[in-house]
């Protein structure tokens, strides 16, 4: 009887071994972000709020302060926009009032890039305000390339993945 038991025991084993080594790869791999430059994330933390207070309060003139004259906004369902206007009149009719955006807390990711500025990238979502019960809204993924020119942020790309 212990001659048949052995194949079992080998079975529970190996099985054992294959799940904490699985465990241990999942545990290996979890992410956590830690900025390389915490003044330079703090300033684009710092940017990404002082735009998205105008945008959610409609600030047209603050937007279009922040925007480059040379924007390249892609967004995946609206497609491409690089007419700094036009983005800021689909603002004024397609936003205002209607839509607030929130950063998902902690999300933010901020990286240098030489001689130009810095690239972030993190979570957001937007709520619908003209909704009458308001619907969860899902997180979805954006990146803003800033430019630093003489200590003057702007923003020259925005990727709006939803």
């Amino acid at each position: 009887m212990r001659k048949n038991n052995y194949p079992l025991f080998l079975i529970l084993i190996i099985t054992y071994s294959a799940c904490f080594a699985q465990k241990k790869a999942l545990k290996e791999t979890e992410y956590k972000y830690v900025p390389d430059n915490l003044e330079l994330y703090n300033t684009i933390v710092a940017m990404d709020s002082t735009f998205f207070q105008a945008y959610n309060t409609c600030n047209l003139d603050k937007q279009a302060a922040i925007y480059s004259d040379n924007i390249e906004f892609y967004h995946d369902k609206g497609g491409l926009m690089t007419v700094k206007q036009d983005l800021i009149d689909g603002t004024k009719n397609n936003i205002c009032g209607k839509v607030t955006r929130e950063l998902v807390k902690g999300s933010i990711e901020v990286y240098p890039i030489k001689d130009f500025g810095a690239i972030e990238m993190g979570l957001h979502k937007f709520h619908n305000n003209t909704e009458k019960e308001r619907m969860p809204s899902q997180s979805s993924k954006f990146i803003i390339f800033w430019k630093n020119d003489n200590n003057i942020w702007t923003i020259t790309k925005v990727v709006s993945l939803h």
